[in-house]
């Protein structure tokens, strides 16, 4: 595989992003996100026009620090010990082009998740978790072919201007970005939550609405009053 000269990084930043995203990997089947060698975390490099991702194809239990892959942000390798990139690679390069308050990036094919993509419905808000987290509706991007960036281009598409850090890919999956790896992590796991919840709850009639005001309080709060000063260590109540 052709590699370029990789643009300048601030030293140990890559390493240290090659370390969180293997290690993040496993949360993804940790949480049940992820079947065989599906799905994908990515890390944009600060500081310099690259990002961190997993080799395609490479079950979890053998992605170390070592097999991760530095792109830059058009995609192409600059460090991959020969290894190919995940094949949604073009997919978060588009999005770190084009969105450059993202740090992270994360695609699943999470079940209830997927099911609501399946049919082309986003997740409505209807529970305070989806008001803390997403802030709205988990919406729905269009359908699009692996392999270049067009679901890059649904995913900016639908999240640009909405509070969803999660998209829902018609008949695909779920993405996520976040401030860094871990937060759209995060949100991978939120979103597959609250899918399933609200699952359950049709089954059992129609999901009562929140208000949109009482919404817009509930995301304020849990985005900037919520937790503990300094760096996020953990979620819930």
């Amino acid at each position: 595989m052709t590699t370029h000269p990789p643009p300048t990084a601030p030293d140990g930043t890559v390493a240290a992003l090659r370390r969180q995203v293997s290690d993040l990997h496993q949360e993804l089947v940790r949480y049940n996100l992820v079947v065989w060698t599906a799905g994908n975390v990515s890390a944009r490099v600060p500081g310099a026009d690259l990002f961190v991702i997993k080799p395609s194809g490479v079950d979890y239990e053998q992605l170390t620090p070592a097999n991760m892959i530095v792109c830059d942000l058009d995609g192409a390798v600059v460090e991959g010990g020969g290894l190919s990139p995940s094949s949604d690679t073009a997919a978060h390069a588009y999005v770190y082009r084009n969105m450059p308050e993202v740090g992270g990036v994360v695609h699943t094919h999470s079940t209830y998740a997927c099911a609501w993509a399946a049919r082309g419905e986003a997740v409505p808000c209807v529970l305070t978790a989806m008001a803390d987290e997403f802030g709205a509706e988990i919406p729905v991007g269009p359908f699009a072919l692996i392999g270049d960036d067009s679901i890059g281009r649904g995913i900016v598409g639908t999240l640009k201007g909405h509070r969803s850090p999660a998209v829902l890919m018609r008949n695909h999956g779920v993405f996520t970005v976040g401030k860094d790896a871990r937060a759209a992590v995060k949100a991978a796991v939120m979103c597959e939550d609250v899918a399933r919840t609200v699952h359950i709850s049709r089954q059992l009639g129609d999901p009562l609405p929140i208000a949109d005001a009482d919404i817009d309080r509930l995301y304020d709060r849990y985005q900037n009053v919520y937790g503990q000063p300094g760096p996020s260590t953990a979620w819930g109540v």
